[in-house]
């Protein structure tokens, strides 16, 4: 790791304020093990969960949510699962794209990466999308638990503190 990356770091928050969200047709609060999972990691990495909700793939449900999230003053990361593939009701991709402030292709790029290594070429039907909305960084993944475990543990928790340093300059 070069110099300037351990001194950003250095400099980078250990605690981050994320809001968790799930999207999805058909999961509860009870059934949503992607979300459950996030919350996990991020407790285990020493981070707080402001909030974690279920909102339907819906573009018109989506966007006022992230919007509400992606507030400096409350969260630091909006971490979003779910409706990333390519069926007709997976809407995260485009919803997430054209409001981010400062995309991130890496993000998408890494994760596309290192699933392909799990599980061949269907890594291409990942979309997930990465970036910058009003400050706050926002990630989203599959919602696939294998999927959030990857993200999370490989990208995510890796990088969270050091993102959101970044995002605030």
């Amino acid at each position: 790791m070069s110099e300037s990356t351990n001194q950003h770091r250095s400099h980078s928050p250990q605690q981050v304020r994320c809001a968790v969200v799930t999207i999805s047709d058909t999961r509860t609060l009870q059934t949503d093990r992607g979300g459950e999972l996030i919350e996990k990691y991020l407790s285990e990495a020493g981070h707080t969960v402001s909030s974690r909700q279920i909102v339907r793939d819906d573009p018109a449900e989506i966007e006022p949510l992230l919007r509400k999230l992606a507030e400096p003053a409350t969260n630091d990361a909006v971490l979003l699962t779910g409706g990333t593939g390519i069926t007709t009701r997976d809407q995260t991709y485009e919803t997430v794209g054209r409001m981010l402030d400062k995309p991130m292709p890496g993000y998408g790029e890494l994760f596309r990466m290192l699933s392909y290594e799990d599980i061949g070429p269907a890594a291409m039907l990942s979309r997930a999308v990465g970036g910058v909305l009003n400050n706050v960084i926002v990630l989203t993944m599959p919602g696939s638990t294998a999927a959030v475990q990857l993200a999370m543990e490989k990208l995510i928790v890796p990088e969270l503190g050091h993102l959101v340093y970044e995002s605030r300059k």
